[in-house]
């Protein structure tokens, strides 16, 4: 999510640095947020550059806030919820300004096995619902549906290259 800081936006009624700390405790305590997001949202509240950055560091200090805690539940998150690959996953870090550090500790933090297999199931899905009997349009259908869900073209062209072979073994 980019964020201009150029200029203030006022989205509702304007809180006091006091308010805005108990509505945004609250509000990270829900779910892990990253420090962009909760930049934006402090802004929406009504304060300043400089007071959201004091409560953003006020927040790191009593571990409201945690870039590498979010990094690692984005990532699982996705994988988990919505079967994204490493690759959107990486992108969708990225947005939210998260540090390359934690950006690659999250994605370490993905587990292999559980990662090929929902690789292997998002494929076996998407093989039964293609509607073809040619081998090639087949693969390349597929393939593109992996590669656009952010999986790695080495990783789904072996998975998917096991999966068609057996297909045609039934």
């Amino acid at each position: 999510m980019y964020v201009d800081f150029t200029h203030k936006k006022q989205f509702g009624k304007q809180l006091s640095p006091a308010e805005a700390e108990q509505k945004i405790k609250n509000w990270c305590a829900y779910q892990e947020r990253s420090q962009n997001e909760t930049r934006y949202q402090l802004l929406s509240y009504g304060l300043t550059i400089e007071e959201a950055d004091l409560l953003i560091s006020k927040l790191i200090v009593e571990n409201f806030l945690n870039e590498q805690r979010f990094a690692v539940a984005l990532a699982g998150g996705k994988l988990r919820i919505k079967h994204w690959g490493k690759t959107k996953i990486k992108y969708e870090l990225k947005k939210h300004k998260v540090s390359d550090y934690c950006l690659q500790f999250a994605l370490k933090s993905i587990d292999h096995d559980e990662y090929e297999k929902t690789l292997t199931l998002l494929l076996e899905k998407k093989i039964s619902t293609t509607k073809t009997s040619d081998k090639k349009k087949l693969f390349n259908t597929v393939l593109k549906y992996a590669l656009s869900k952010g999986f790695e073209l080495e990783l789904v062209s072996q998975k998917l290259n096991i999966l068609i072979e057996n297909i045609n073994e039934s």
